[in-house]
């Protein structure tokens, strides 16, 4: 169980500093992201873990980075460039 939390901590670390990388004009600050990141696969972990029990480290590490990539979606702001179709 220690090597599937530290495991999904590690996945959510990159997942979250790859997006902060790709994505940093459209992110609040890097700590936050790299802290959703992390909480986010943890989180996934945890739910993952629950539902199919121990001995499936592949499907718990995919559960995590699921979790991990819709926190961190939702951290997202549009960009700067809206297009509007008509004038309000």
């Amino acid at each position: 169980m220690l090597l599937e939390a530290l495991a999904a901590a590690v996945l959510g670390l990159a997942l979250a500093a790859v997006t902060a990388h790709r994505l940093a004009d459209r992110l609040p600050a890097r700590s936050l992201v790299l802290a959703t990141g992390v909480a986010g696969a943890l989180f996934g972990a945890f739910v993952t873990h629950s539902a199919l029990g121990p001995g499936s480290l592949l499907l718990i590490l995919l559960g995590a980075a699921v979790v991990s990539a819709a926190s961190l979606s939702l951290l997202l702001r549009p960009s700067r460039r809206l297009r509007r179709s008509a004038p309000a």
